[in-house]
């Protein structure tokens, strides 16, 4: 029973796949300011292995309306983390993008079928079981599709909704650093430049505006800002799972500020030869303040809680100063109450 029990617990550990994505401890910079990007490939709160950089077809960085490619070589490995150190420029809303080369895998049925479930690409796993196919091995080709999104200084930009035609990816319809607790947040998936339609995708967020660090071994062998001097360690609320409409696109509500990512995995019967399956990954990462006014007025939202304005503000005001004298007052007053007690029982 205690080796089945072991071997279970080897099976799940093998079962689990790589998600990668792109994060910053900050998504709030300054501009022209040394910045460093990771990559995580694992879950989003911990990177198991690093990223060979021969893997990367495509390392991109646009800002201000320009497209610049990055040399792979730029990048450097530490703790299993994947490191970019760039430097931001003029002011503007910046998007990162890493493209990978595909990989194969063979998987027995068993094993293939307990992926599908527990990554949740359950169209395919209701396929293979409507078709007959759950006792068929698989020979899978995957690749990885990342994107973050991230604000340099207080002014905005269209660069957000800049298209990188990798073969799987989200693309906002809106600015979400534009963007507040209450907003609703929508991004279209697009595969290979059309939007796709009924996708399963999973939205996840960190409660807190500080380096986040989600969840699955496809057999892959921070700076500004806005001070936080407290910084919560994040707690993970539970994964929504969404469908895309017909148009391809997700909303959903922002219903806190700090880190928000989307994920997916479209996978495909492939007619290639000694293959079985295709599937492409995709991700996006970025960050909603708890009130910033970005610089024209065009952009200036001011985000209130309970008709409080913050703009800017991350750190506690600390206990308003009539509520203090109110309390010394009362305070003062119970212990001369006691004080008197005692010396008439005396």
């Amino acid at each position: 029973m205690r080796k089945k029990l072991i071997l279970g617990c080897v099976a799940i550990l093998l079962l689990c796949s790589h998600d990668m994505f792109l994060k910053l401890d900050s998504y709030f910079l300054l501009p022209n300011s040394d910045a460093t990007i990771q990559l995580f490939n694992g879950t989003f709160e911990e990177s198991e292995n690093t990223i060979d950089r021969n893997r990367m077809l495509d390392v991109s960085l646009i800002s201000n309306g320009t497209r610049t490619v990055v040399d792979s070589s730029q990048w450097m490995e530490k703790d299993l983390i994947t490191y970019l150190n760039f430097k931001t420029g003029n002011e503007g809303t910046y998007v990162a993008g890493v493209s990978t080369a595909a990989r194969n895998i063979e998987m027995k049925a068993d094993r293939f079928n307990n992926y599908l479930e527990h990554d949740g690409v359950v169209d395919m796993l209701n396929y293979r079981k409507e078709n007959n196919e759950v006792d068929e091995d698989a020979v899978e080709k995957y690749s990885k599709h990342v994107k973050t999104i991230f604000q340099v200084g207080d002014k905005t930009s269209d660069d957000w909704k800049t298209v990188l035609n990798y073969p799987i990816e989200f693309v906002p319809l809106e600015n979400p650093y534009e963007l507040h607790k209450g907003h609703h947040f929508k991004a279209r998936l697009l595969l290979n430049g059309n939007p796709l339609k009924d996708q399963l995708v999973s939205v996840g967020n960190k409660n807190a505006i500080t380096s986040s660090t989600e969840e699955h071994s496809h057999g892959d062998g921070e700076k500004h800002s806005h001070s936080m001097e407290d910084k919560e360690e994040h707690t993970h609320d539970a994964l929504m799972e969404l469908r895309t409409d017909k148009n391809g696109d997700v909303d959903f509500e922002i219903t806190s500020s700090g880190v928000w990512f989307l994920k997916t995995i479209h996978m495909e019967k492939s007619i290639e030869d000694g293959l079985t399956h295709e599937s492409n990954w995709a991700t996006l990462t970025f960050e909603i303040g708890s009130g910033h006014s970005h610089g024209d007025s065009s952009h200036s939202h001011s985000h209130s809680h309970e008709n409080d304005d913050h703009a800017h503000e991350h750190e506690d005001e600390g206990m308003p100063s009539y509520l203090f004298w109110i309390g010394s007052v009362l305070i003062v007053a119970v212990l001369f109450f006691i004080f008197n007690r005692r010396k008439t029982d005396v």
